[in-house]
């Protein structure tokens, strides 16, 4: 006896008392059978024609698919995507009339009608979109909700990197968070997380939501500069993830926001999830309550065999090695210093002295004060 044999009674046996539509009934055996076609099944068991009878599982959903790929349609028309995956929530009597008759007669193994409805929305999607199917990794998911017949989408994150060139003082690094949401989202910042653009993080984010769409962008940095400061060179690198963006890729390399340039900008697979190690050549210029000579200045060059050993408030203790100085003394009092070292100096702090040891103002027996610094190049290791 073949397989279709042994379940043609366990198939009468439930039509007799239950009307299932094609779909239903077919489900219940075709993975047994290893076929991929529930509907054909299920009509082939059938002894008669199909009448005007409700399934008792589903009700008839199988006949409102068009209604529901729609939905999908209209949900995502404006989205550019590759892949995508389909979500399903239907009435809990629907779930249970199919526990009910996978249990009664003993059918293991047996995908749930819920299962069934989103691999027919999605066979039926990608063969009338040309989309891809991706239930690992989708750029889009949908969420239908059978009950109330409504689609909602969600869109994964997109990341780039790149770097951000800054030429105008005054501009902080970072942008305020609205004051309603505390950086969440809400319609007073149009559910940015921010209701300004005017930072290095302002004008890049308000540049990509323009590009792309999409909600909230969070940054990582690889390290910060105080808003007087500069970002020269080849400018600081960034990292940058866009929430429920429309678009997914910029054909934009290099683009001029006012006074911040963003360079090399791409997509990446992620944001780093561990610190970045970095060293930054800093321009510093250097104000002195007394006036040093040229040979109190070469001990500088002495920062380079010891840590520079920060202590923060907390009680963390934390070293930075320089690699380089170069300095130069102004003409009246003061002078300027070109210095490499590991990312994450506290360059104010170093040069006053501020829980930080060795400082300028140590090594020199002076008081320093910072006036002004820049950061020249920043090298990712």
């Amino acid at each position: 006896m073949t397989e279709y044999q042994k379940i043609i009674p366990i198939a009468n046996q439930i039509m007799k008392k239950y009307y299932l539509c094609d779909n239903c009934l077919g489900r219940l055996f075709s993975k047994k059978l290893h076929l991929s076609s529930n509907k054909l099944l299920g009509k082939k068991l059938k002894k008669k024609p199909r009448t005007s009878k409700k399934c008792y599982v589903c009700k008839n959903l199988f006949d409102h698919l068009d209604s529901l790929l729609k939905l999908m349609y209209d949900a995502s028309s404006d989205h550019c995507y590759s892949s995508f995956s389909v979500g399903a929530i239907i009435k809990p009597s629907i779930i249970d009339r199919d526990d009910y008759i996978r249990s009664k007669y003993r059918l293991k193994g047996v995908d749930s009608v819920k299962t069934d409805i989103t691999k027919e929305l999605g066979k039926l999607f990608s063969r009338r979109t040309k989309k891809r199917i991706d239930h690992a990794d989708p750029e889009i998911t949908f969420i239908l909700n059978l009950k109330d017949e409504l689609c909602q989408l969600r869109s994964k994150s997109v990341v780039f990197s790149g770097r951000y060139v800054k030429t105008l003082r005054g501009l902080a690094q970072k942008q305020k968070q609205c004051g309603k949401c505390f950086g969440k989202g809400c319609r007073i910042c149009n559910f940015h997380g921010i209701s300004e653009f005017n930072s290095v993080e302002g004008l890049i984010s308000e540049f990509l939501f323009k590009k792309l769409g999409g909600t909230i962008a969070k940054f990582t940095w690889i390290g910060g500069e105080d808003k007087s400061s500069l970002v020269l060179g080849s400018g600081r690198p960034f990292f940058v993830k866009i929430q429920n963006p429309l678009k997914r890729d910029l054909r934009l390399r290099n683009t001029q926001l006012g006074s911040v340039k963003i360079r090399n900008l791409k997509n990446t697979n992620e944001s780093p999830k561990k610190p970045v190690k970095f060293i930054s050549t800093i321009g510093v210029k250097i104000s002195t309550k007394f006036e040093i000579d040229a040979k109190n200045l070469r001990k500088l060059k002495d920062l380079k065999n010891h840590p520079i050993v920060i202590y923060d408030k907390s009680g963390k203790r934390s070293e930075k090695k320089v690699f380089s100085v170069k300095y130069k003394k102004n003409p009246n009092e003061g002078f300027t210093m070109i210095v490499k070292a590991e990312g994450g100096l506290p360059v104010k702090r170093f040069v006053t002295g501020d829980d930080v040891s060795p400082s300028l103002s140590s090594i020199l027996n002076t008081q320093c004060t910072c006036t002004e610094f820049d950061f020249l190049e920043i090298e990712v290791k």
